[in-house]
């Protein structure tokens, strides 16, 4: 060999043999006795689906062991082995094999975690597979799996349950907060009493409950009956009784997750956006029990969703920025209760609160009034507040739990008075006199000051007329003589539903409005400004914005931004072929009009059922941007309501089969009046058309049998479009329209499974033809049929 060229010889052996060290560091699935895991290294499952290694949370210089979807530039945590317990060093720390369990040592090369097991095998491996289960095996048998040992997060393949003979569970904690993975206070588990599962605030305190397993789902999340991303198998035997969870499709990645909010979340993992939620239980975050803990007040309507009552301030401010409520408030000010020496002006007072849900462990007192109530919380020092209402008087020691700020106007609120120390009311009273001083120095600016609020008020008197802002400036009550004048005596106008007509208008400002006169609404003012404020609430991208309303004795009447399209029925349904809405455009309808309706049952703070949704409700921006209208109708029309819709001409065909047979509705009724709007959006044609002869038309009952049936879908067309449409949408939208419209509402998905539907997120097989619309089909002497 020729000398010069031996050193590039040299140097090319050894730079294969450590590409090939590091390769087998960096890329093998398995932790053997002669190779351990370390700094920057990582293990991947054989499909590099999954990757372990070190990692640490948020901006912290923890660093703990823990395993993520190799594809998540983001490395969301999916299992972590020393959660209790971080190194500071992950270069000088090591996984490895030791006396055949799998240890982490830390830089002072002392075992911070081990799988501990009972095991002296000398042949010992982990091994990370691809469905994220990491494996401790000898040549014989599974010594340890990390399925058994989950931490805040439950994988497809994996279970959770309850071991009869070493009496263990398989639970699910949360993180404390986002940057420290140690054991949270809420935990996911299994009560194997009734066979449901649990979520429990500080493992003592069960807050909400799946329900009792049916054999297909919980009783209390229906929703599972569509879920197309996972099933679950059940088993119950001598040594078990456990769930586990399984993926109908095995490339399909999704996780529950017991999250630091103290709700359960379902995942998916889409290429293009990452995570996504699909779901979370409780619903809303206000239902975790004590989520924002002592003296914090939780509401919906607000982000952070905690806040803490007025004279306090949050126990540790840097958890509260990592989401982590649970150390609640504490008082900026000391009580001075028990003080004898202090005049009534020092004394602990009471601050009203309103619109307050009370919190817990209340006790009664015997009062005759207010003051009396507020006597004898005043002669306990361990008395932290008090109500007075028609209930009597309560009040409450110790520390304040669970409470919960409602919105104005909502009747489950009610006034709290909460017990603070003088100086935190003296506080304002000094401010308020030093300005009056300032005001009382200052005349001229006080003219200019009065000046300019006379001239906001006649500018606005010039815009609005008498109106009022009310509900926080988002509502305003308008006097009717100002929408009579806006609408020049409601002369022009736009249509006609079950709930009055809607007439066009205009403001001072020249902000086109469109003015809907209520019929037979027949509350008292009270009820109905309580109502309207709390729709006046309600704002999303696909609803109508409601904009203000009038009440004068009889007349009643709810004022909208004008959509410049008009409503989705004077588009379909109409012989112009040169204003034919496009495919694309009705699949957007149909996405943006299922969006308002998931808003409306899942993400406000009541579930509000629409109770009428048809083409006529669906209303048409500018850019054909659909707005649902009329939500929340069914509450002003109050026990009316049933009578006076199912009288409607034209509605009748929407009305889902158990409203008609009396029972009582549920957001599912809604569904089902979506399902036959999209077969008038695909068709084009009303579902159903009665003549003067008594026969019918059921285009509906067709289109179904068509799709159902696996014929040509371009026969349930709109044949304006002459064929142009999107073939994978319009196989999405037909077999959402058959699933909506099911006879048996625990049939039909919730608004949110329509939505990933259509949304493309999951794929649903064809139902069956619903009964109902196939006795029409095999009965009705004129049935249309589609060619």
């Amino acid at each position: 060999m020729n000398f010069k060229t031996f050193p590039r010889f040299m140097l090319l052996i050894i730079f294969m043999y450590l590409f090939i060290t590091v390769r087998s560091l960096s890329g093998s699935d398995t932790i053997s006795q002669n190779k351990s895991l370390s700094g920057d290294q990582t293990v991947a499952s054989v499909g590099e689906v999954f990757v372990l290694g070190f990692f640490t949370p948020g901006n912290t210089s923890n660093y703990y062991v823990g395993m993520w979807y190799k594809n998540d530039p983001s490395q969301t945590i999916l299992w972590l082995a020393n959660r209790e317990k971080s190194v500071s060093n992950r270069f000088s720390s090591e996984l490895r094999i030791s006396h055949g369990n799998l240890v982490l040592f830390d830089e002072t090369k002392n075992p911070i975690w081990s799988t501990n097991i009972n095991s002296t095998s000398t042949s010992a491996r982990a091994v990370l597979q691809d469905d994220g289960n990491i494996i401790v095996s000898d040549e014989r048998f599974i010594l340890w799996q990390s399925f058994d040992h989950p931490t805040d997060t439950w994988l497809p393949g994996s279970k959770i349950g309850f071991n009869k003979i070493t009496k263990t569970k398989q639970v699910l904690t949360s993180w404390k907060n986002l940057e420290n993975p140690s054991l949270g206070l809420f935990t996911f588990e299994l009560d194997p009493s009734d066979v449901s599962y649990i979520t429990l605030w500080n493992r003592s305190r069960n807050y909400w409950t799946t329900g009792p397993w049916t054999g297909d789902i919980f009783t209390l999340v229906p929703e599972m009956r569509h879920n197309m991303i996972c099933y679950f198998k059940f088993v119950s035997n001598n040594s078990e009784t456990s769930f586990t969870m399984y993926a109908y499709n095995s490339s399909a990645i999704s996780r529950l997750v017991m999250d630091v909010s103290g709700q359960m979340k379902q995942f998916l993992w889409l290429p293009s956006n990452g995570w996504k939620l699909l779901w979370s239980f409780p619903r809303q975050q206000c239902q975790v029990y004590a989520f924002c803990g002592a003296y914090g007040s939780c509401s919906e309507n607000s982000l952070p969703f905690c806040s803490c009552l007025p004279g306090f301030e949050p126990n540790s401010q840097s958890y509260w920025d990592l989401k982590d409520y649970s150390s609640g408030c504490m008082r900026k000010t000391k009580l001075q209760c028990g003080n004898n020496s202090l005049d009534d002006s020092e004394k602990d007072r009471f601050l009203e609160v309103p619109s307050m849900s009370f919190p817990e462990d209340k006790q009664s007192e015997r009062a005759e009034s207010i003051t009396e109530c507020e006597s004898r919380c005043v002669n306990k020092c361990s008395c932290t507040a008090y109500a007075y209402d028609d209930n009597g008087c309560s009040i409450w020691t110790g520390d304040l739990l669970n409470l919960k700020q409602l919105t104005a106007g909502d009747s489950s609120g009610r006034t709290l008075y909460i017990r603070l120390a003088a100086s935190e009311f003296s506080s304002h009273g000094k401010k308020k006199k030093k300005l009056v001083g300032v005001a009382a120095g200052s005349a001229a600016g006080l003219v200019v000051f009065l000046g300019l609020i006379l001239f906001t008020w006649r500018h606005r008197k010039k815009t609005i007329g008498t109106g009022k802002a009310i509900s926080g400036g988002s509502l305003v009550a308008f006097g009717y003589r100002d929408l009579q004048n806006a609408t020049k005596n409601f002369s022009e106008k736009l249509g006609e539903g079950g709930f009055g007509s809607v007439f066009k208008g205009r403001l001072a400002d020249s902000t086109v409005i469109a003015v809907k006169k209520l019929e037979s609404v027949g509350q008292g003012e009270k009820q109905f400004r309580t109502e309207v404020s709390t729709i006046g609430a309600i704002q999303h991208v696909n609803l109508v914005r409601l904009r203000g309303f009038c009440s004068q004795g009889t007349k009643k009447l709810l004022v909208y931004d004008y959509m410049a399209n008009g409503s989705l029925d004077s588009h379909l349904f109409h012989d112009n072929d040169s204003n034919v809405l496009d495919w694309r455009t009705r699949y957007q309808i149909a996405l943006g009009s299922a969006s308002g309706l998931v808003y409306l049952h899942e993400k406000c703070r009541d579930c509000i059922i629409h109770c009428d949704i048809k083409p006529e409700n669906i209303l048409l921006d500018a850019e054909f941007c659909p707005k649902v209208a009329d939500f929340g109708l069914a509450k002003l029309v109050g026990r009316e309501f049933s009578r006076v819709l199912t009288t409607i001409r034209g509605t009748r065909g929407y009305l889902a089969p158990e409203w008609i047979a009396g029972v009582a509705i549920t957001p599912k009724a809604d569904v089902y009046s979506y399902g036959m709007m999209l077969f008038e959006l695909i068709s084009g044609r009303r579902n159903s058309e009665v003549y003067e002869d008594g026969t019918a038309k059921f285009l509906a009952a067709s289109a179904a049998s068509v799709i159902v049936k696996g014929g040509d879908l371009r026969s349930v067309l709109d044949p304006r479009l002459e064929g142009n449409a999107d073939m994978e949408e319009l196989k999405r939208v037909c077999a959402v329209s058959c699933w909506c419209i099911q006879d048996n509402e625990v049939d039909r998905p919730s608004m949110g499974r329509v939505m990933q539907i259509l949304e493309g997120i999951i794929e649903v097989d064809l139902p069956p033809v619903p009964r109902s619309l196939q006795l029409l089909v095999e009965n009705q002497e004129s049935v249309i049929f589609f060619t």
